[in-house]
């Protein structure tokens, strides 16, 4: 038996006439319906319970979802969140490369301090350098081991907002320091030498070369810290720090609301977590540019090639 390499006349006319008497017929996905239909069901019997059960407390909710300490509360977890995440991802930029140099005592100074930092939980940091004026009464500065040049009381230069972001930012470093490192090492290193080879200096290799190709590495993991970010300030709480958390407790210990001021609570971290989310996905969009031709639409110019596309059916129609 003998097998042909040669293949057999094709007649483009009778392809064209048997394609055009097929017909398109769309693929049909009834449990993808039934899926959907189960969804809706419960999300309206969700919303149903939200608006008819008299236990969630609507009216407490919206006297103090706008009450002026919930607002300074909300001030304070926002300030919390931004200083522990500038100086944590400063410094856990400083203890990548630290990791990542050729030095063997660089290497060990930061990988210890990753390994110790990640150890031990947040509120036991948050409480130790909340209670450090118990160890340490003065900080003296001049000559070690030798006289002191100026000092300053402890508890005066460390005080409760100092001591929580100081904990937030030496907490989120040992974690920042290993998504930058994670960042840096997802690129090629072939891209390196051939800078090298070009004569590009070794900072501006980084600045322009790296950096833009691991940010693409180190948003998504990057924001998913700050969000936690956000929602652990919760712990500071137990410094009794006036964060969002802490004023919902104080205002429920007082009026026994409790469901009422948690949902306020709640209601602003889904709030600004949203936030958040919009800021991490047009980062990560303009990070982007160095990976796609052409950019995904975003969801507010889908909306809009919709409204378009609805707008020239109508005109059509008439």
């Amino acid at each position: 038996m003998s097998v042909s390499a040669r293949p057999l006349p094709v007649t483009h006319a009778d392809d064209e006439t048997d394609l055009a008497s097929l017909k398109v017929v769309p693929s049909r996905h009834p449990w993808r319906w039934v899926g959907v239909a189960v969804v809706l069901v419960l999300l309206a019997q969700f919303l149903h319970g939200l608006a008819t059960n008299p236990g969630w407390d609507w009216p407490v909710f919206s006297r103090y979802f706008t009450a002026d300490s919930i607002l300074r509360a909300v001030g304070v977890t926002i300030q919390l969140t931004f200083y522990g995440t500038v100086l944590g991802f400063a410094l856990g930029v400083v203890l990548a490369l630290m990791r990542l140099s050729k030095s063997p005592f660089l290497q060990v100074v930061s990988w210890t301090y990753v390994w110790a930092f990640r150890s031990i939980p947040l509120i036991v940091q948050l409480l130790f350098w909340f209670n450090i004026a118990y160890l340490y009464q003065r900080f003296d500065f001049g000559v070690p081991f030798g006289p002191s040049f100026f000092s300053f009381d402890t508890k005066d230069l460390i005080g409760p907002m100092s001591a929580a972001v100081l904990g937030l930012a030496l907490h989120q470093a040992a974690y920042a320091a290993e998504i930058v490192r994670s960042g840096i090492i997802s690129v090629d290193h072939g891209q390196l030498e051939a800078a090298a080879a070009l004569g590009i200096p070794r900072l501006r290799q980084f600045r322009r070369i790296v950096l833009p190709q691991a940010m693409r590495s180190i948003l998504p993991n990057a924001a998913n810290e700050v969000i936690s970010l956000f929602k652990g300030t919760s712990v500071v709480s137990v410094m009794a720090i006036g964060e969002l958390f802490y004023q919902a407790q104080v205002i429920y210990g007082r009026n026994a609301r409790v469901v009422a001021l948690l949902m306020v609570a709640t209601v602003w971290y889904i709030a600004m977590t949203t936030l958040l989310s919009l800021v991490q996905y047009y980062l990560e969009r303009h990070y982007a540019k160095g990976a796609l031709r052409n950019l995904p639409p975003t969801p507010l110019q889908r909306v809009r090639a919709q409204v378009a596309v609805l707008r020239a059916r109508a005109g059509a129609n008439r």
